[in-house]
């Protein structure tokens, strides 16, 4: 088994092309083409990471956190980024970062497994990219069933909860003064999934020059963006709460903002730092928002409209582990898939 191919499976879940702007996640280091011996997974790939690699001859590491986000110009060891990258080449082992596309799926993705451990029920996608998009081809009435299907099961016609959406209409098409029935084929889709779909579209269609349009809308995508909201099933005292977020996530402590005494019902949910996205946990009616690295001056922000509680940035991501060992594990059978013992987090409490 390839390394790519390993890689392959990981992003139908968490696409690369989910990831933000800012971010560097993908295949760091190492090459695609080597035979998989074992996979170590971890939140941060660093030096000690790769040393516990080495111990379990395991030559892939997959990471949530890349670790380079920024250009490196020199490889002298001078830091621990550099001392990680020239190990991991002198031991032929490769690093891999599922960051912020994993961040953005709503199936077993990193918030997912944040409201799963907290008990949350009827969640959603906390703020829904846009991303929705329509491909219009045009196909003859004997080939339409044909490359419909071709185009569902590459992707097409999962939006807003639903699945196999298509819309036909048949017409009149012209060319060079002639004219045939045609179909007027149309499904929408996730930006994400477009290379795939036309791919499939000019495989099926019997033309050897396909026809057909892009069109950007203004749709969200319910199953793509940041963070996650839920309801608890039964409501709870926020002292309560913070109890049991504290206990559940396997903090130190939860930093957080004045106690409104009232019920928690909603909750808001952001692994890693989230507090862009507190105006729209408050517009979303949480009670408490569950997030990580607030800044001083940033708590006052809450205004007394919700309750935000920072549990730190590896507390809310750790569990993120667990999942992707779940995930590879269920796929592949023929290597070794570890979680790592090494504890990455650079934060301590006295």
């Amino acid at each position: 088994m390839q390394i790519k191919k390993v890689l392959s499976y990981l992003e139908q879940i968490a696409p690369s092309s989910l990831q933000e702007s800012y971010d560097n996640a993908g295949l760091i280091v190492g090459n695609p083409e080597e035979e998989v011996k074992g996979v170590l997974i971890c939140l941060d790939a660093i030096e000690a990471v790769v040393e516990e690699a080495i111990e379990l001859e395991c030559n892939l590491i997959v990471a949530h956190h890349p670790i380079v986000f920024r250009g490196l110009k020199r490889f002298n060891g001078k830091n621990y980024v550099e001392r990680t990258i020239i190990k991991a080449i002198k031991h032929d082992i490769a690093i891999y970062a599922i960051h912020t596309n994993l961040d953005n799926v709503y199936h077993r993705g990193v918030n997912g497994v944040i409201a799963d451990r907290l008990g949350l029920t009827n969640t959603s996608i906390l703020a829904p990219k846009r991303g929705v998009r329509k491909l219009v081809t045009f196909v003859p009435p004997d080939d339409l069933e044909l490359v419909r299907q071709a185009l569902l099961a590459a992707g097409a016609g999962r939006v807003s909860g639903f699945s196999d959406l298509s819309y036909a209409s048949l017409g009149v098409g012209t060319q060079n003064g002639r004219g045939g029935a045609q179909v007027k084929l149309e499904v929408s889709y996730a930006h994400h999934q477009e290379r795939a779909l036309v791919k499939a579209l000019q495989k099926a269609h019997p033309a050897e020059e396909v026809a057909y349009d892009i069109i950007l809308t203004e749709n969200t995508l319910d199953e793509v963006g940041s963070g996650m909201i839920g309801e608890l099933e039964v409501p709870m005292t926020e002292k309560d709460f913070l109890q049991q977020l504290k206990k559940t996530m396997g903090a130190s402590c939860v930093r957080h903002t004045r106690l409104r005494r009232r019920k928690v019902r909603k909750v808001a949910v952001c692994g890693g730092a989230g507090g862009f996205l507190l105006s729209v946990a408050i517009a979303r009616g949480a009670d408490v928002f569950v997030t990580s690295d607030y800044k001083y001056h940033e708590f006052f922000d809450a205004n007394g409209q919700l309750v935000i509680a920072d549990i730190g940035h590896y507390e809310s991501e750790q569990f993120t582990i667990q999942l992707l060992h779940e995930i590879i594990n269920e796929k592949f059978s023929i290597f070794a898939a570890h979680c790592t013992k090494v504890n990455t987090n650079p934060v301590y409490y006295f």
